[in-house]
């Protein structure tokens, strides 16, 4: 018996047979599903890590493999999110820990402007993708996963793929490796002059 008075036979839900709660998310809804296993540690370990744990901190003092850096400058570097919305999610990051975008210099602004500038183009033209969200999330209540670190998102989009949030809209992740997409997308980066 359910709690809305429909009686269901054992090892049934909404008279679909089961065999075991895993043959569940084969039971046909209005819900679309984005399988996303990676995002459990971003998940299960909070989103805001203490001062002294900063990721975006961090990354550049490890190599660009470890830290899925594709390109640095002289005020800023590009890294693939851990975390993608979509395969070749970039961020850009000034090194200086700041929280917002009016706390960065002008030679900050302009750097993270001619990085998303080479990285939209670069990631055009190894993932042949239609378009673009870019964005920044100043603060935890607009939504920004690591609120004390300025980072500006590039993520980028397919002709069917047209919604920013894939978990809202139920778009699906690209099935690549980020080890792979990192290699690529640097690869692809113009070497500087």
């Amino acid at each position: 018996m359910t709690g809305d008075g429909a009686s269901y036979g054992a090892g049934e839900f909404e008279g679909v047979p089961t065999d075991a709660s895993a043959d569940l998310a084969g039971v046909p809804d209005a819900f679309q599903r984005l399988w996303t296993p990676h995002r459990l540690v971003y998940i299960q370990h909070g989103q805001q890590p203490d001062e002294h744990s900063c990721p975006f901190c961090r990354a550049p003092e490890m190599s660009d493999e470890q830290s899925l850096i594709v390109a640095r400058g002289a005020h800023a570097y590009v890294l693939l999110n851990l975390f993608p919305y979509n395969s070749g999610h970039l961020l850009v990051c000034p090194y200086r820990h700041i929280a917002t975008y009016d706390e960065a210099s002008p030679e900050e602004v302009a750097e993270i402007g001619l990085l998303t500038q080479i990285a939209m183009r670069v990631v055009k033209e190894v993932s042949h993708c239609d378009g673009f969200n870019l964005g920044m999330n100043q603060g935890r209540i607009a939504g920004a996963g690591i609120a004390e670190h300025l980072h500006q998102h590039i993520v980028p989009r397919w002709a069917l793929d047209s919604n920013f949030f894939p978990i809202i809209a139920g778009t699906k992740a690209l099935p690549r490796l980020l080890g792979e997409v990192r290699q690529e997308i640097a690869d692809a980066w113009p070497v500087a002059e």
